[in-house]
Formats: structure tokens, sequence, C-alpha cells
């Protein structure tokens, strides 16, 4: 029953249960809320959950408390936690583009990406980066398929787990490229490994790589939007180097279990986007690389089905399996 039907039967019933409808909206919320993050501390997920949650304790006036649940394929165990919870608000979900990838890659993930939540509102979004070890070579795509080629199964790149959107990425330029690479899963960001030289590349999103690149410690190659990244003018985009099926942006939004009230669902949203609009917080996003990226819950519905969509027909197309 929606909140039309809801509202209906309960004038039907008399003024006591009438009193009581608006009296649990505007109640809400009446004790802390939580912020299910899939991911480690630290990574890109975490950050734009922890600027949500700061804006949310702002405009809500309860505490957000972020609960970082690492775990599964892309921040499955963080996904099927609040899937099962009770939709009562109090429990959120940070979600990224691994919603919508892993369903194409396994099966019996414990969730569905459309029918488990309600969406409440994209908070940003941005392009991801091609980056390697400053210690390599290859000063562009070109020349890091020629390195690839030229040494088979040297070439390690990192991502935050099988069926990120990172992972694809690098599937997916092995398969274009023709070249042999070997993914390496981490269970959060590869970052660390990256500066050390243990791996050689990785996609990865603004957040944590822009800083590290600006200091001249790892090397960007390119960014996968359509155009090229303001923060980066200099860095071509995939199209430009030659692979014009690598394009997409990474995202972060905010999602809550299906069956959540849309007064709630509402309240939520409008917080969000009203956040979106100020200063403190387009610096913050901007500061790791992020655009504001405010939608209606629907359009955010919308948004979550198309992208499930394309990649379950990229994954297809590029007979990406994994065992």
């Amino acid at each position: 029953m929606d909140r039309r039907d809801f509202l209906t039967a309960a004038a039907a019933l008399g003024i006591e249960i009438a009193f009581v409808v608006p009296t649990f909206a505007q109640s809400y919320p009446s004790r802390p809320i939580k912020i299910i993050v899939g991911n480690p501390p630290g990574g890109p997920t975490d950050t734009v959950a922890r600027i949500a949650g700061e804006r949310l304790t702002l405009s809500l006036g309860q505490p957000v408390i972020i609960d970082n649940r690492p775990g599964g394929a892309g921040g499955t165990t963080g996904y099927k936690a609040v899937a099962t919870m009770t939709p009562d608000g109090y429990t959120l979900l940070s979600a990224v583009p691994s919603l919508t990838v892993s369903p194409a890659l396994y099966k019996n993930l414990g969730y569905d990406p459309i029918r488990s939540f309600a969406p409440v509102a994209m908070v940003a979004s941005g392009t991801m980066i091609l980056t390697v070890n400053a210690a390599m070579p290859a000063k562009s795509v070109p020349e890091l398929v020629a390195y690839a080629k030229a040494n088979p199964g040297k070439v390690h790149f990192g991502s935050p787990g099988y069926g990120t959107q990172a992972h694809l990425f690098g599937e997916f330029l092995k398969l274009r490229a023709g070249i042999d690479m070997v993914h390496v899963p981490y269970r959060g960001s590869a970052v660390s490994d990256l500066l050390a030289g243990q791996i050689q590349m990785m996609f990865e999103a603004g957040p944590t790589i822009l800083p590290l690149i600006e200091a001249g410690k790892l090397r960007a190659l390119a960014v996968t939007g359509e155009g090229r990244n303001p923060n980066m003018p200099d860095v071509p985009t995939m199209i430009e180097s030659g692979f014009p099926g690598l394009v997409a942006r990474y995202w972060n939004g905010v999602l809550a279990p299906a069956g959540t009230p849309d007064s709630i669902v509402d309240k939520l949203n409008a917080a969000i986007n009203e956040g979106l609009k100020s200063l403190v917080m387009q610096a913050s996003l901007e500061k790791i690389g992020l655009d504001p990226t405010p939608m209606s819950p629907q359009e955010f519905a919308a948004f979550i089905a198309a992208e499930t969509q394309k990649w379950a027909t990229i994954v297809k197309a590029a007979g990406i399996k994994i065992e």
C-alpha cells in the first residue's frame, strides 16, 4: 500500500488514525541514522558517505553513523545487509556502480539492484582515472598497451574487488587491446600497493587518486568520461586514446530498503539535494574530484535501472566471466 492508499484508508477509519499519520511523518528522525558502506574507511565510497552523512546530521538534527562492512563482490556484504533491514529510514546504504555491475556477473547475490531498494538520492559522480605507478615507462594508453604486449602477464591491475566497475574496465581493456594482464582484487582501495609498485595500474575514482596524481606520485593516462576532467585538462579520455567502449562515470548515491515510506524518502532526498546547493558541500566534493549530482528519487531509480541494463549488455558483449 503506498502513501495515498494508506491516507485514504486512514481517513475512512476516523480521526484517531488520521492524527497519527502526520505525527509519524513529522517525528522522523527521532534517533540516530546509520549509513552502511560496503567498503573500508578511506576510499571514495566511504568519503562521499561521510560528506552526505554530515549534511544529513546538520539538516535532520540527528547523528548519522557510518558503518563500514567491506567484503563480497564489490560491496555485496553491505548491499545484502541493507536489503534485509527494516524499512524505517534508520538504516541507509551508500551505493556505487558495483550495485548495478555485479548482477551481470554473479548469481544469488542476495539482493536485486532494482527490487531490493528504495532509491533516495544521487550524491555525486565523476570520471574514473586510468592510473599507473610513476615508475612505469608508459605515458599514454597506447604506450601501456605496447608495454603489456611486450611483457605478457607482467602488468598487474588492481580493483576494489571482483565485479566492480574498475575490474570490468580492466577486463574490457584486456579484451579490446588483446593484452595479457593479471587482475588483483582487493577488499577496498588498491592505491597503497600501486604506490609501492606491487601492482602497475588501476582504474580509480578521483577522491583517492587525484591528490597523488597532482603530487606526481602516480601518473594519469586517461579518464573514462565523454569529455576531459576539468581538474586534469591535459589528460585525454579513453575515447581519444582509442577505446570508445570504456566510457562511464563513477557515482555514489544513497538508498534505503525497499518499502521505506515515501514521506521518509522524500525528506532524505530534500535534505541531500538542498545540501548539494551549499558551497560547503560543493567544495568538499570538488576537492576530491567529484561533481554534485542532484536527482529526485524517481530519476535515481530510472538511472539505476538503465545502468543495470547497460552493464549486463557490456558484460555479455565482452564475454567477461568470473569463475
